[in-house]
């Protein structure tokens, strides 16, 4: 008789004789009676085995946590006061007639299933497989897999053909490190693995496909961060023919993500009031220049107000120091703000100044008084219009940031976020999606000493052709708009895309802004400026960072806890011992 998964199916099956198999989650010696809590992915079973079946009792009581047993009895329902409620199959049990041992089972390097004596990262990741028996892991390979399902689902509903596209392919400045790969037929050359399949979508697009899809493995060699894979992670990968404009593919994917975080994550979707938005709502737009001024973040978390208030026409005249010599004064009000300590200010003021602030000024408001130690050095005037401009009332405070406009941003942006995360403004039952469009088509390195691409070098900028032409200064290049894109999802970018570039003659107007000359656009990218002299119709697209969404929507704080076997803090996988020495044999075999 074949397996049943335990608490699926074992309640249904009373006064049957059944077979089940798992993992000994616990065996408890009743004097006379042995009990086993059999567990697999589903859950949990109770195995009875009786002494008048010598054999499998004679088993039962040399088996230990985590054999792996096999056991065929008669499902039997449990006495009134044994029930157990807390388990699926808590109305029943088994009472087993043949017991076998599959596998036996030392005793484990991590405890899987003690969750307030949980190993740390590395160790539990060293043994991951063990790690995975968590019905926390078992629920989230389900999740992972249910996404992919709706994913697919979708994207073949809408006519979009799955293709594969290359993982050996050439070096691209995408913006992070390539991981390259020597060749050994062509010895001193390199392929690299692709940061994303950008150049082989836009040439389907000229191959005639009209709608393409994969849910694609990427790599990059970037820093771990919380919300960022190191290496390698994967995002569903769209691109549409005929598009001109990045609303149609906007369009086109929202009610994708309107239905993940509803129907598959059974969330609240949040609109920029703060109400719940029906199924058809629109997603808002909000223009990269507003969101920097309002959030202070082009990936604002929009589950909570708090935006930046400006206040520099406030302070035209002010005779406070500070204030006197900055570019920009914005402010945030914050709610039940004179609840916080010195201390916890302090260490507010630590994160402002980790962002480039020179300090936090503030004021709190108590019995109808602004209290601050700067409220002296402000008029009237100033003091009448910070708290009319701010709204704040008894209880609040409200936190100053003062310099360049970059600068103030930053720091308010930062304490938004921190402010809301030490208030509990975060509802993890509230997905608050954004479109962030009209990116600048070129920014500031991060070193701010030349111009680089805002978002990367394939989009197409607003005006086309001639708002390159007529951009002969660092100021008029930066004013250049590209019709590019990201959506937000409480406070993480989930989505990058744009309006693609098909015209050879706007590429290398693009690169020839920053100084690249025409021969370096034809080595970098000679297959796609080929393709494009041969009819490349206008097109259109996204990527959605698959790792990151599903974190969100099942409400882990940590990337790497969304893949089977993920690698470290440090890009380290533990298990496999990689990275690793090689074969000095195999490096002479490729030239190195």
């Amino acid at each position: 008789m074949k397996n049943r998964v335990l608490a699926a199916e074992t309640s249904a099956e009373v006064g049957k004789n059944i077979t089940v198999a798992g993992w000994v989650h616990s065996r408890r010696d009743h004097g006379g009676l042995i009990f086993i809590d059999l567990r697999d992915h589903t859950g949990l079973v109770q195995l009875v085995i009786n002494p008048e079946q010598a054999e499998a009792f004679h088993l039962a009581e040399s088996l230990r946590d985590e054999f792996v047993i096999r056991a065929s009895g008669v499902v039997t329902e449990r006495g009134e006061g044994l029930k157990n409620p807390n388990i699926a199959s808590g109305n029943v049990e088994i009472v087993v007639k043949n017991l076998e041992i599959l596998n036996r089972a030392e005793t484990l390097p991590i405890q899987p299933f003690a969750e307030e004596n949980q190993a740390g990262e590395d160790l539990r990741f060293k043994y991951r497989y063990l790690d995975l028996r968590r019905p926390k892991m078992q629920d989230m390979l389900q999740k992972r897999a249910e996404m992919y399902q709706r994913m697919h689902q979708y994207m073949d509903d809408r006519n979009f053909i799955e293709i594969q596209t290359p993982i050996l392919a050439n070096s691209s400045p995408e913006g992070a490190r390539d991981f390259l790969i020597p060749s050994r037929l062509q010895e001193g050359e390199f392929y690299a693995l692709p940061q994303a399949p950008q150049q082989f979508k836009q040439l389907l697009m000229v191959g005639g496909v009209p709608r393409y899809y994969q849910l694609a493995a990427c790599f990059r060699d970037e820093d771990p961060r919380a919300d960022r894979l190191y290496g390698e992670f994967y995002q569903l990968d769209l691109e549409m023919s005929f598009v001109e404009d990045g609303e149609e593919v906007r369009q086109e994917v929202e009610p994708l993500m309107r239905q993940l975080a509803t129907d598959f994550a059974g969330k609240k979707l949040l609109d920029l009031s703060g109400l719940v938005v029906g199924d058809g709502s629109p997603i808002p737009r909000i223009a990269y220049r507003d969101a920097m001024e309002m959030y202070g973040s082009d990936k604002p978390d929009l589950r909570f107000g708090m935006e930046l208030i400006e206040l520099t026409n406030v302070f035209a005249d002010t005779e406070f120091g500070v204030f006197k010599n900055a570019e920009c004064i914005k402010a945030i009000c914050v709610k039940n703000g004179t609840s916080l300590s010195r201390k916890q200010i302090d260490q507010f003021t630590d994160i402002a100044k980790s962002e480039g602030a020179g300090g936090l000024a503030y004021i709190t408001y108590q019995d109808g008084e602004a209290k601050s130690p700067i409220a002296k050095f402000l008029s009237e005037a100033e003091l009448t219009a910070i708290k009319q401009k701010t709204g704040a009332v008894d209880g609040d405070a409200v936190f100053f940031g003062a310099d360049t406009r970059p600068v103030v941003n930053a720091v308010l942006g930062r304490l938004r976020n921190e402010f809301a995360a030490h208030f509990n403004l975060k509802d993890p039952s509230v997905v608050a999606l954004a479109w962030i469009i009209d990116f600048p088509f070129y920014e500031w390195d991060d070193h701010g000493k030349k111009l680089d691409f805002g978002h990367n070098p394939f989009g197409m900028p607003k005006g086309g052709i001639e708002a390159l032409e007529s951009a002969t200064t660092d100021a008029d290049k930066l004013a250049i708009v590209a019709d590019q894109f990201d959506m937000v999802m409480n406070g993480y970018e989930i989505c990058s895309g744009g309006v693609r570039n098909h015209n050879p003659a706007v590429l290398y107007k693009v690169f020839d802004l920053l100084g690249f000359s025409e021969s370096y656009v034809e080595e970098k990218f000679g297959a796609m400026l080929n393709a494009f002299k041969y009819g490349a119709p206008p097109h259109a697209g996204c990527a959605f960072g698959v790792d990151r969404i599903l974190m969100e929507l099942i409400n882990e704080t940590n990337v790497r806890e969304t893949l089977a076997f993920p690698k470290n803090g440090s890009g380290v996988d533990v298990m496999m011992d990689s990275p690793s020495t090689v074969d000095p044999a195999q490096l002479r075999e490729l030239g190195l």
